[in-house]
């Protein structure tokens, strides 16, 4: 039955119509000898069509052919002459922002280590406001060839993580299927860098191909949670002491819907899906919007403490999409009444990508990685905690000069989700909610999820990192520079008129160590961090 519904799915009808031609053209040769010759045309035709789609169904190269055998050929004549047409049928190249398809066609090139270099130099409007760009050095220095790495963990953590500067960003399996799941962690294992399992909890996908993980618990514990979905000490400690499993990143909200909680829609909750998150089938799994397992920010940090003894002393740190400034300079002084401090955090920007969100809070609520990386990195500067912490930041970065800009606002190391995507197979065709992805990667249906070559995208995924991280060497060399940590504000310039350009220090400026304890010398930030309370995420109001 399943054999049949695969034959007979809509998007085999080409294949199908060509056999179903092919066959009806052979028996009417044989019932008509006169007509042969009118019909060996048709018959070559046929032939040859459907030929071309069963070798399509049985080729594991591209993704999108398996699927969508005959059809997906025109996706790619399209693109073979897209130079000549993308003023018309694409959109245009304005800004060099992570939409544009010559973006997304780097990351192809990169994961298949394909020629990624362009004639005719840039094309992007200098001379137009938002354009921006990098600082050399007449005296640049040789091209580092060893990948960069940082250690993760505080003074309080027993089992430090040496990452690399460019990981997996949080994608959950049942949000991706198990292929992509099982290629991006493959990738991992063979590129030396790590993979976030997103809040859908560790899955036997993620430990198949023994890549490091980075298990991030989100509100609804799944893989550590209660029957009533409170979270569950013994269940976190089972998994958590798993050698393949390196850091623990508490997800506080994400870009895409910050204060909503995850979302995966009834569609795509299986059988599987069901009985790995523990929640039941036919409705949409739905996190809560907050965490049940502590409420405030002192609370909290006893929860960073408790999950860093129960893994075993693994670096334990949180990820969160920037609110409300005084919330986190809240946490910020829980920090310091307790002595307690993550291991790390990861900021998120309200422009990161998502399988499931409402249109209002993907384009409208939420801070954008760079002004909340930057907050974070200067809170933490004025708080006097900056050097116990490492910062992690996530949203659309795809490039190497997306990686250097957002080290240079402050983060240690950088994740991608969307440019691993695109390295296993997506073409964004914007139906990751449906169920129906064209080319097997956010889908959990069984028969589009095996049009990923596991062995194939596995190798594409370590060829995007290792080409990305080539690249960023050279333009850390470019700059003078021999570790991309050492990237600075004024490194960055951003054209702000057509005859004015403004330095990164300018438009970021940055806290001294410790200026919070002192008095900030910014009146607006003295007074959020007055208001700030280490027992309430609320701020403290005026009487």
């Amino acid at each position: 039955m399943r054999l049949l519904k695969l034959i007979f799915a809509p998007r085999h009808a080409a294949l199908l119509f060509s056999i179903l031609f092919f066959i009806g053209t052979l028996l009417a040769m044989a019932y008509h000898h006169d007509r042969a010759l009118l019909l060996a045309i048709p018959l070559l035709i046929f032939g040859g069509l459907a030929t071309i789609g069963l070798g399509d169904l049985l080729q594991k190269r591209h993704s999108v052919l398996r699927n969508y055998p005959i059809l997906a050929h025109l996706r790619f004549m399209i693109e073979e002459i897209r130079p000549e047409i993308r003023q018309y049928l694409f959109e245009s190249e304005t800004d060099g922002s992570p939409f544009s398809r010559d973006r997304r066609a780097l990351v192809y090139q990169r994961a298949k280590m394909q020629l990624d270099k362009r004639p005719f130099g840039t094309q992007l409007p200098v001379y137009s406001d938002g354009f921006e760009w990098m600082l050399h050095s007449l005296s640049p220095r040789p091209v580092v060839k060893k990948p960069f790495r940082i250690t993760i963990g505080g003074p309080d953590c027993k089992q430090p993580y040496s990452a690399s500067v460019f990981n997996i960003s949080a994608m959950s399996f049942g949000s991706l299927s198990a292929n992509a799941i099982r290629a991006l962690n493959g990738g991992a294992k063979l590129g030396g860098f790590a993979h976030d399992t997103g809040e859908g909890g560790f899955s036997p996908y993620h430990a198949e191909k023994g890549g490091d993980i980075i298990w991030e618990i989100g509100s609804g514990y799944f893989g550590c949670r209660t029957p009533e979905g409170a979270f569950s000490s013994e269940k976190f400690s089972a998994a958590a002491l798993n050698p393949q499993i390196k850091m623990i990143e508490i997800k506080l909200s994400q870009g895409a819907k910050p204060g909503h909680g995850g979302v995966l829609p009834a569609a795509k909750v299986t059988e599987e899906i069901s009985t790995i998150r523990g929640v039941p089938m036919g409705r949409d799994c739905i996190s809560p919007a907050c965490h049940s397992a502590f409420s405030t920010p002192l609370e909290m940090m006893e929860f960073i403490m408790k999950l860093r003894d129960l893994s075993g002393g693994k670096p334990v740190g949180f990820k969160l999409c920037l609110g409300q400034p005084v919330e986190f300079l809240s946490l910020c002084k829980a920090m310091l009444a307790s002595g307690v401090t993550p291991d790390f955090i990861v900021v998120d920007g309200k422009e990161g990508g998502t399988g499931a969100a409402p249109l209002e809070f993907m384009d409208h609520l939420g801070t954008p990685m760079r002004e909340g990386l930057n907050f974070v990195h200067n809170a933490l500067v004025g708080a006097g905690l900056r050097d116990r912490v490492k910062l992690g930041c996530s949203g659309k970065i795809l490039t190497a000069f997306d990686m250097a800009r957002a080290m240079a606002l402050g983060a240690d190391w950088c994740n991608s989700a969307r440019g691993f995507m695109f390295s296993v197979g997506c073409i964004q065709s914007l139906s990751c909610h449906t169920d129906n992805c064209p080319t097997g990667v956010a889908t959990q249906n069984p028969w589009r999820g095996r049009a990923i070559d596991v062995s194939d995208k596995t190798v594409r995924v370590a060829n995007f990192h290792a080409a990305t991280l080539q690249c960023l060497a050279e333009l850390t060399a470019a700059a003078g520079l021999d570790h991309p940590n050492q990237f600075e504000l004024d490194h960055f310039r951003r054209r702000v008129s057509e005859s004015s350009v403004i330095s990164f220090a300018d438009l970021f400026p940055a806290l001294q160590r410790a200026e919070f304890l002192r008095g900030a010398e910014d009146a607006r930030l003295r007074a959020i961090w007055d208001r700030a309370s280490p027992e309430r995420f609320s701020p403290v109001r005026e009487v």
